[in-house]
């Protein structure tokens, strides 16, 4: 009987670390700048869907300065274009930038680690992940995670 409670609670705790450590492995996917690596972390789909509903609802349309080129251009033409416009935006390039970007813009550094720009982190539910980069309030973004295939993988980039 305290072996099965023993090994409940390593479950328990191996689950809870588990979205940690693939935070880490896009940490240094991120600073090796390992395009590959960093692919099989990014459910472009779901970014990409997660984005158009913003955008259709009306949540993100007012000008934000710090907005890429590539998403000011989606902005202009998501609707004359649709899904093209989202699928030429929002690239493993794009998330990559995205990602450095926002890890620099609260680090103050140059070469900015993820990891170090991380002010939150925890569960939103059982196979949802949210990582927010920076304070509350002052422009954060926010990075979510979903749990797919074994796998954390990041389903949208808030920013």
């Amino acid at each position: 009987m305290r072996l099965l409670r023993y090994l409940i609670l390593f479950a328990l705790v191996a689950f809870v670390v588990w979205p940690y450590y693939h935070v880490f492995r896009i940490d240094n996917a991120l600073g090796k700048g390992d395009m590959r690596a960093l692919e099989q972390f990014l459910d472009l789909p779901a970014i990409r869907r997660n984005h158009k509903e913003r955008l259709e609802g009306g949540l993100g349309l007012r000008p934000d300065p710090r907005d890429t080129e590539g998403m000011a251009w989606l902005r202009q033409n998501l609707q004359r274009l649709g899904d093209s416009a989202l699928e030429q935006t929002i690239t493993p390039e794009w998330a990559r930038d995205t990602l450095r970007k926002a890890a620099a813009d609260v680090t103050d550094k140059q070469a900015p680690y993820f990891m170090g720009a991380i002010t939150f982190a925890f569960f939103e539910s059982y196979d949802r992940f949210l990582i927010r980069l920076g304070e509350l309030g002052q422009n954060a973004t926010h990075v979510r995670m979903g749990l797919q295939d074994w796998t954390w993988r990041v389903t949208d980039i808030i920013r």
